[in-house]
């Protein structure tokens, strides 16, 4: 039986490529959750580095940090993100500070992000993209209930312009939403990154939630942040269900909170 080839894009993290069958399928958007600190970010630049060693289109959308803050992350896992802009092979818009010049958002609007993100392809080149949101979750805070209809909106633009995305997201424990209500059923994949405090030393996890038309591993993955390295997989978590499951008085509280925001659309 004859099976479609799906070409994929590295995460820029070898042993994570290994686990999802050797990457992200070309045109997927793909959702980072967890809590602040887990890594999401540091993935993300990954990602964008490995694109600009394989020559793609590189844009970098950051809300929650600047861009020198970015740029500076990725100099300490020895990625020079400074020297691609130079190179037009990467633009950062700045979504956080703003301000006037040319690669900034002055406001948190979807519209406003899609048609900056457009001109950023332009100018930076056709062909193969990636792109990073860094978080797509801020630009409905003030109205959670669209997150789905956002979503959607932003996938069905953006394929046309042959993005691969990551788009990062806080994952809400009193909820249990990791991407926006409902808008994870949207996105085609989701990794959920986790810590765990154990002995005293915070542990840092991954797993796989959901990657459409692929095989992918279904256990949780233990990692280490390394200097001048970054993400490193050391191998398959053994967590107690203690570790991760939610107090039933939580888990009524998330079916509470479901319940209201169905109502809301």
């Amino acid at each position: 039986m004859n099976s479609v080839k799906i070409e994929r894009l590295s995460t820029g993290i070898p042993d994570l490529d290994k686990l999802l069958l050797g990457g992200i399928p070309r045109g997927f958007l793909v959702a980072l959750t967890g809590e602040p600190g887990t890594g999401k970010t540091i993935a993300c630049i990954h990602f964008i580095a490995q694109g600009i060693k394989e020559n793609d289109k590189c844009i970098y959308v950051t809300t929650e940090e600047s861009e020198e803050s970015i740029i500076v992350q990725a100099s300490q896992f020895n990625f020079d993100f400074k020297k691609a802009m130079q190179e037009n092979k990467l633009i950062i818009i700045d979504a956080l500070l703003g301000g006037e010049k040319e690669w900034t958002l002055k406001s948190l609007d979807l519209d406003e992000l899609v048609s900056k993100v457009i001109d950023a392809k332009k100018k930076i080149g056709y062909g193969r993209g990636r792109l990073v949101i860094d978080s797509l979750s801020a630009f409905w805070l003030d109205k959670p209930a669209m997150s789905r209809r956002f979503t959607y909106f932003l996938k069905k633009v953006l394929s046309k312009w042959d993005f691969t995305t990551y788009a990062t997201s806080q994952y809400a424990i009193t909820t249990s939403e990791a991407f926006g209500f409902g808008a994870e059923h949207i996105a085609d994949g989701i990794i959920r990154f986790r810590r765990l405090m154990r002995e005293g030393r915070i542990n840092r996890y991954l797993i796989i939630e959901k990657m459409r038309q692929t095989e992918h591993s279904l256990y949780m993955q233990q990692f280490e942040i390394i200097d001048n390295v970054g993400i490193v997989i050391i191998g398959q978590a053994e967590e107690r269900k203690e570790d991760y499951a939610l107090p039933q008085s939580v888990k009524r509280k998330v079916l509470e909170v479901q319940k209201e925001r169905e109502k809301e659309l």
